[in-house]
């Protein structure tokens, strides 16, 4: 290491000079040395047990080779390390010179001709962050927890989180703002199955503790590799909540977000919708309802009432069940054909409704869940399905086992080829189910066979398949001029770990938030915080799948602004709906909808889906035009008619020119009184809403 370690100093030291700093709580040096630690084998953040022995970090383990690559956006490197005659460890490592982030995955491979010994207790990341009165701040997961918000002292109590259902931002979220001393550091886990994470006070410092594949405990066989959750940390000065918040946003946006197209254009805010409420027949989700003469009637009406999304969402229940019959009702029951039900669709009708769409300026989107299979033996005889590839927890998850290649292969030739045949531009991927339940099926029975310890290999192989089929997917797309993201859902929000982002975006954040629209601002004041790009409902509905006809109130669509935009609207079969109003709501989100992907701040407190007595205001400000706008809502039981907004982003010098969305008013204030005294905004009435859009008068 003494000959490796200056020549990664030297290239570190030699592009921080010309790094941008677009922000002033940046910690460039705190991240040089973060990555210092990663790439010195003593100190790399990481411990484990083999054949009986602990480590702590990397030690004196002999250096089989690096490599160490200057980029344009800052540097790479690799480290191979010898374990034992059968074990190598790889270290892969990254920074980001703008922002100081860094990051690094380690990976087990047996690389010998026998078993290797066992290893077990892996954490990802084991390190301890120095710096007085350390605090922790975050939001959980989605699904019971919706996203509630969480802030703790880390002076006495230990904190810790845990994911076991193998989707990993269900309930738990593994995102974290730990604040130290004079700044903090935020931190993700990139693992889309189970993890667990500590924060321990120990001093003055806070320790750090977090593993993927919880319990693993296996050796592993020739040709075998596993690995850790991908860690990623964005070191920051200060101790200032919105500003580590705006930090994130904007190095995600401008790092850690996939592409638009293999060109590398960048994401920019976009509008889907779906036909499948729009049929006149039956619906239970999805596009189950989707025929082939269903279509062209709701695709005229939306040219001719100029209301063209970006994208047709094309959802569930558009394939064969396993034994070849159409599906009418039990989309969920019967997936696993990926074979498109030619009863619904006849001949090349699929195709045409899309190419008619891509004439109308906008892309398809089709629904697959990869991960989940049914009727296991008419897969076997109809589809060249293997038993094998199937784990059964017994209680109606069936698993497709994506971690063997044979198993994966198989999956992605099934949805390239419907994607290939039917003009398909967009992958969306579900999955209803917890593989958390299946996986330690599949771990027993290799035990059994091999009789050797075999915890926690099958998920890990398993994700590592899951990522290798977006791999795959995205390749395909870019190969053919295709869309070069994934549309994400696991039940909604339950695959929205950091490594899973890099591929994919989550075009509905949650399928909870479909209902109320308290839920929906309490979810946007904390998710928005983390996940920049993404999207919600549009409706305010009974029930999670309700369809629901009529005109959607202006407070609704206000709160759903977000980055996605997805229009519930039942085009044809709706005869009380006001397309005058649609298109004004609409042409309301695209006005301000290149501000949703900027700087963010709650400027209220937080308000769970049951509170709605007070205020919920966001503001969405571009530090660089230092145009803004500002989201307040007066909420169903609110009996306050006025709110004061002060802004914390406005220069004290600059006059602003404030224009009320509502009352097509403009008033003209300086940033200091923004700043200090604030603007009132009144409502008369609960349940209403106002824009104010802010630009500066230079």
């Amino acid at each position: 290491m003494k000959l490796i370690l200056p020549t990664i100093l030297a290239a570190l030291l030699a592009f921080q000079d010309a790094a941008a700093t677009p922000r002033g709580n940046l910690a460039l040096k705190r991240g040089e040395k973060l990555y210092q630690t990663i790439c010195t084998s003593y100190t790399t953040p990481i411990s484990f047990t083999y054949n009986g022995k602990t480590h702590y970090g990397l030690g004196k383990l002999p250096v089989e080779r690096f490599n160490n690559t200057s980029t344009p956006t800052g540097q790479q490197a690799t480290f191979v390390y010898r374990l034992d005659k059968e074990v190598q460890i790889r270290v892969e490592t990254a920074m980001c010179k703008e922002y100081g982030q860094v990051e690094y995955t380690i990976w087990f491979e047996n690389v010998g001709s026998r078993p290797s010994a066992v290893l077990e207790s892996v954490n990802s990341v084991d390190f301890s962050f120095a710096g007085a009165n350390p605090t922790l701040r975050g939001c959980l997961g989605d699904h019971v927890n919706q996203y509630a918000p969480y802030e703790y002292s880390l002076r006495k109590d230990t904190v810790s989180f845990r994911s076991d259902g193998g989707r990993a931002t269900h309930v738990s979220f593994p995102y974290f703002d730990l604040v130290h001393g004079n700044g903090g550091t935020l931190i993700a886990l990139g693992w889309a199955g189970t993890w667990q994470a500590s924060f321990c006070p120990k001093g003055n410092n806070t320790h750090f503790i977090a593993q993927c594949c919880n319990g693993f405990r296996s050796v592993l066989l020739p040709g075998e590799k596993v690995r850790t959750a991908m860690v990623v940390m964005l070191p920051y000065t200060g101790r200032n909540a919105d500003d580590a918040t705006n930090l994130w946003r904007e190095w995600f946006q401008k790092y850690n977000m996939p592409r638009a197209n293999d060109a590398g254009d960048p994401i920019v805010p976009f509008v889907t919708a779906g036909f499948a409420s729009d049929t006149g027949l039956p619906n239970s989700d999805g596009s189950i309802s989707e025929r082939f003469y269903t279509w062209r009637r709701t695709l005229d009406r939306i040219v001719y009432e100029r209301l063209n999304p970006d994208f047709r969402w094309f959802d569930a229940g558009w394939y064969f069940d396993p034994a070849g019959r159409t599906v009418p009702t039990n989309w969920w029951g019967t997936v696993g054909s990926w074979e498109l039900d030619t009863i619904k669709w006849p001949g090349h009708s699929l195709r045409e409704s899309n190419e008619a769409c891509h004439k109308a300026g906008m892309k398809v989107l089709m629904w697959f869940e990869p991960e989940r299979v049914t009727m296991v033996d008419a897969l076997v005889k109809n589809y060249g399905y293997k038993p094998g590839w199937a784990i059964s927890n017994g209680r109606g998850i069936i698993t497709n086992d994506i971690g063997n290649p044979e198993c994966l292969n198989w999956t992605l030739h099934r949805i390239t080829k419907v994607m290939e045949e039917n003009a398909v531009d967009l992958f969306r991927e579900d999955n209803n189910s917890d593989p958390g339940t299946t996986w330690p099926i599949q771990d027993r029975l290799q035990a059994e066979q091999t009789q050797l310890p075999r915890t926690g290999i099958t998920e890990n192989k398993a994700i590592q398949g899951h990522y290798a089929l977006w791999d795959s997917i995205l390749a395909y797309c870019a190969s053919r001029g295709k869309c070069t993201y994934i549309d994400n859902c696991a039940s909604g929000g339950g695959r929205n770990d950091i490594e899973s982002l890099r591929r994919s975006l989550p075009f509905m954040r949650s399928d909870a938030d479909r209902t109320t629209t308290g839920l929906r601002l309490a979810m946007s004041s904390t998710f928005n915080k983390w996940i920049p790009f993404h999207g919600s409902s549009t409706k305010e509905s009974a029930e999670e799948l309700t369809i629901d006809r009529g005109n959607t109130p202006v407070y609704v669509t206000r709160a759903s602004w977000l980055p996605v935009y997805n229009l519930g609207i039942c085009f044809t079969h709706d005869e009380t709906l006001d397309y005058n109003y649609t298109r004004a709501t609409l042409g309301e989100w695209r006005r301000y909808s290149h501000l949703l992907t900027k700087d963010f701040y709650v400027l209220t407190p937080f308000h769970n889906k049951n509170d709605l007595a007070g205020w919920t205001v966001f503001a969405y400000h571009d530090r660089d035009t230092d145009e803004s706008v500002v989201q307040a809502f007066r909420q169903e039981n609110c009996d306050t008619p006025t709110y004061t907004v002060r802004l914390p982003y406005v220069k004290p010098t600059v006059p602003y020119t404030i224009y009320n969305e509502d009352t097509h008013q403009n008033l003209t204030i300086t940033g200091d009184q923004l700043h200090t005294t604030g603007i009132s905004i009144t409502l008369d009435n609960p349940k209403s809403s106002a824009i104010l859009h802010i630009t500066p008068q230079f």
